[in-house]
């Protein structure tokens, strides 16, 4: 049987599946490519604009781009890696990030972005636009004030909870996340235990009465960087 195909990410080779992306390759391998907006399960959207990577000299969307026998892909270039830090610090001006108090503090993905690229305080000044809480559903609430509009929500309540509790209306900078009745959340057949609140990579969906559960300095990111090597076990003697 034949090697699977390979291609070269920052001059290391890794093979792919046909059918893969540059990103779903670089999983594979161990290679982390920062994202915000791709979950495993959902099919690819690129709207983040965070994976973007260089293939072949062209900028791709590491997310949607299929791997190709040869090709050469940089990722680490000080020139990526600063149109990706912009990315992020225009996500952190353009909304209401109150990370110090944000639920998702510490379990958040843009929060872990913005320290793995070092984002002490954004360069563009903040915008702080008025944004509503709609908490009229009785186990859910959406936060608009840190919805970064990843969509992953829309996907996963559509394509992996058969639903389509959630949707966007308006357009540029008035475009938001809505229930698709275009009404209240409590109008929808949204439920707690909807795979769409969990797929939120931010505070924006969030579910009440279980805040801070898990306590500040216990979670995912405030322990291990994003994109870290999964820790080895040792086996047991």
């Amino acid at each position: 049987m034949s090697a699977d195909p390979s291609l070269i990410l920052d001059g290391r080779e890794i093979p792919f599946v046909p059918g893969q992306t540059i990103l779903q390759a670089a999983d594979d391998a161990g290679v982390y490519i920062p994202r915000l907006c791709d979950k495993p399960g959902l099919e690819p959207f690129g709207s983040c604009r965070v994976c973007v990577v260089r293939a072949n000299g062209r900028t791709v969307s590491s997310c949607t781009y299929p791997a190709s026998l040869g090709m050469v892909v940089e990722s680490e270039t000080p020139e990526l890696q600063a149109m990706r830090k912009v990315l992020l610090e225009m996500l952190f001006v353009e909304g209401n990030h109150f990370c110090m108090s944000c639920e998702k503090s510490g379990h958040c993905e843009l929060q872990a972005l913005g320290y793995r690229f070092g984002i002490t305080a954004p360069q563009f000044e903040y915008q702080f636009p008025h944004r509503e809480v709609d908490a009229s559903h009785p186990d859910i609430l959406i936060d608009h004030n840190r919805c970064i509009l990843c969509a992953r929500c829309v996907r996963t309540s559509r394509d992996l909870d058969g639903k389509e509790v959630f949707g966007f209306v308006g357009r540029g900078p008035h475009k938001r996340l809505a229930a698709s009745t275009g009404s209240r959340l409590k109008d929808t057949n949204a439920d707690v235990t909807d795979r769409a609140i969990d797929a939120c990579p931010v505070g924006a969906l969030l579910r009440k009465r279980v805040g801070f559960a898990v306590p500040v300095g216990q979670r995912p990111y405030d322990t291990v960087p994003i994109g870290a090597p999964e820790p080895v076990q040792e086996a047991r003697r």
